[in-house]
């Protein structure tokens, strides 16, 4: 895809930042995400007939009844986890692997967790053949987090759960912060920012979405 395709889709997320950040509070996001956006090929993680909507801004089916997030809320979800490069991050959701690629750009360490074991083999194939060596991508279910590699200094979860998993929360590093869309499937959601300062623990909505609901144990 060429490179006025992919600025094509950085154009589409600064726009999308300045019609959301009455909402989002963010008007526009670091320049490390867009760096990262459009360093990763978002073409290599749909599956061949969509390639020519890769760089579209909407969400787009992978198989298994999931799919891979529109640009824009993937750079959000980003931005609002504030990576820094020392950062370990936990991911619930790795579909086809896009926002663990993405991720990987600006931190140490993703460990990726998806519950369809197919979605785990395909994504950890993609992204080793790609050289995306940084993240780890394990088939589980995420509800419990994965705490031997706890605490995350952020947690990021690309499926719509019912409620915050109490668990993800006690994985948090004391100033950790989680980033996650509740609500139930076919209903308005909400995007939610969850912050620990020490024992302390905030959570705010950021913007109403659309996610496939959370399987496994974190749906009942």
């Amino acid at each position: 895809m060429s490179a006025e395709t992919i600025q094509g889709m950085l154009r589409t997320i600064e726009d999308e930042c300045r019609f959301t950040g009455g909402l989002t509070g963010r008007y526009t996001l670091r320049q490390q995400i867009f760096d990262a956006m459009a360093t990763v090929r978002r073409e290599d993680f749909v599956p061949d007939e969509l390639k020519p909507y890769a760089y579209d801004n909407n969400p787009l089916p992978i198989g298994n009844g999931q799919t891979i997030s529109q640009p824009f809320i993937v750079a959000l979800m980003t931005d609002l986890l504030e990576p820094e490069p020392d950062d370990t991050i936990l991911e619930i959701g790795t579909g086809s692997g896009y926002q663990a690629a993405v991720l990987s750009q600006l931190v140490k360490r993703v460990y990726s967790l998806e519950i369809v074991p197919e979605l785990a083999r395909q994504a950890a194939d993609r992204l080793r053949h790609l050289g995306y060596d940084a993240v780890e991508v394990l088939a589980a279910d995420g509800s419990s987090g994965l705490p031997e590699h706890a605490p995350y200094d952020g947690i990021i979860v690309t499926a719509a759960a019912p409620r915050i998993p109490q668990a993800l929360i006690e994985q948090l590093s004391p100033f950790g912060r989680l980033v996650i869309p509740v609500g139930r499937p076919h209903l308005p959601q909400d995007l939610l920012l969850v912050e620990k300062s020490g024992k302390r623990v905030t959570s705010r909505s950021i913007l109403s979405v659309a996610f496939v609901p959370f399987t496994g144990h974190g749906q009942a």
